[in-house]
């Protein structure tokens, strides 16, 4: 039974609500989160704050609307990315406050101690981290030595690039096709010198893979399967786009250059380890062992990138070889394609399962680096750069089954009992939740 309120008294507190949750959806609207789970937060927040209250989510903006006079309250996301540790406790933040260890009133100074974390050294670790996610794929996709050692100099430079061009107005919608023309140059006069021949994709694409919109043309697909259709489109085409850019970079570059592409290298996680060569030296590919050690690499350079912090990064490292080893062990049973869903449903299961237990790990700091190596983005571009219908329809189908395979782990998290989140009316101390 709640206390009825003056109607001056209820007006003034209604607006405040909506503008206090409007403010946390933006923030998780900045942290990456897709606009379905964005508004399944909202809609979940304690009765008392969203009593008449609807809620409608844009990729960049939160519609709240009062129902009973209309009244609506828009908010703009800032458009700047948070740092994973942000967007990590942004997504814890969103869950104390359904389960209501957090009351609403003091949601907008959390808000604002999270927008306001910095990174001491963010310009060093986006250039290291960029250099070691091309070195991790690089490895993993088992590119032959020398292009190895490309990569992790090209990433760097990428890393660079990326930064310099953030600091001009305006040039971040040149980012992706610069970053893409630089890798396929300096590969290019790098293979053109030391006449090493056809070039492997994954050599010109790991050195850019920081860049490619794999998570987010994932949850347009995601968005258009909860019949989000107009966020989930948006994203979709946006991403598209992205990819197109640096698609168009890799050609420009292969022309100035007189690069040759080896069609046949395209692959994915899985199967990766099939990938053969005969020759020895610089051309020979490192040994199928060491792919383990390009995904701890890999885990690292996407630690360091995405600013996660120490204890998200070994967590980040654990998750991501897992989700390798479950590929490992699922494709050649089921196949390639099949097992990125059926690896997908399990990490998300156990990243609920993880969350129900400990409120101090969310779901995003456990599912969102295996969705990072699970998701085909790079797989994307690779289709895109070399216009093989093949491997573009791998791709494709490759993001159906990873959907698929996060709706089915969703729906068994919130069906078995004991996987099942702890709902809103939960007492706080049944969840592991720290004060």
């Amino acid at each position: 039974m709640t206390t009825e309120r003056a109607p001056e008294a209820g007006t003034e507190a209604s607006q405040r609500d909506a503008r206090i949750l409007g403010d946390l959806g933006a923030l998780l609207l900045d942290a990456g989160t897709s606009v379905t789970d964005v508004r399944e937060h909202l809609e979940h927040a304690p009765e008392q704050a969203r009593a008449g209250l609807d809620f409608s989510v844009l990729p960049r903006m939160v519609l709240v609307v009062r129902v009973d006079d209309g009244a609506a309250t828009l908010v703009s996301a800032s458009g700047k990315d948070l740092s994973f540790r942000q967007g990590v406790r942004a997504s814890r933040l969103a869950r104390e406050v359904e389960l209501g260890t957090v009351p609403v009133a003091e949601v907008p100074a959390r808000v604002d101690a999270i927008r306001s974390m910095t990174r001491p050294h963010a310009a060093r670790d986006r250039i290291l981290g960029s250099a070691a996610v091309a070195l991790g794929l690089a490895v993993v996709f088992r590119c032959p030595w020398w292009a190895v050692l490309t990569s992790v100099l090209v990433g760097a430079l990428v890393g660079a690039l990326v930064l310099a061009l953030d600091r001009l107005e305006g040039a971040g919608a040149v980012v992706p096709f610069l970053s893409a023309l630089l890798s396929t140059v300096v590969v290019g006069a790098t293979a053109s010198a030391l006449d090493l021949g056809d070039v492997p994709l994954y050599a010109v694409c790991a050195p850019i893979a920081v860049l490619v919109p794999g998570a987010l043309v994932t949850n347009a697909l995601l968005e258009l399967t909860a019949t989000d259709i107009v966020t989930g489109a948006a994203r979709l085409v946006y991403g598209v786009l992205v990819l197109g850019l640096m698609s168009a970079g890799i050609a420009a570059g292969s022309h100035l250059t007189g690069l040759t592409l080896d069609h046949d290298s395209a692959t994915l996680v899985g199967t990766a380890r099939k990938v053969t060569a005969s020759a020895g030296g610089w051309h020979a590919l490192p040994p199928i062992p060491l792919s383990w050690l390009g995904v701890v690499v890999l885990a690292l350079g996407i630690g360091l990138a995405f600013g996660a912090g120490l204890r998200l990064t070994l967590v980040t490292v654990a998750v991501m070889v897992a989700t390798y080893a479950l590929l490992a062990l699922l494709t050649p049973v089921v196949g390639a394609i099949t097992a990125s869903g059926a690896a997908a449903a399990i990490v998300f299961v156990g990243a609920r399962a993880v969350e129900r237990r400990a409120l101090a790990v969310p779901a995003t700091a456990t599912f969102q680096p295996a969705f990072l190596l699970l998701v085909p983005g790079t797989v994307g571009l690779v289709a895109l750069a070399s216009t093989d219908v093949h491997a573009f329809t791998t791709s494709l189908a490759t993001f159906v089954s990873l959907c698929l395979g996060t709706k089915i782990g969703a729906v068994l998290a919130d069906t078995l009992p004991r996987l099942r989140l702890p709902s809103p009316r939960t007492s706080p101390t049944q969840t592991g939740a720290r004060p």
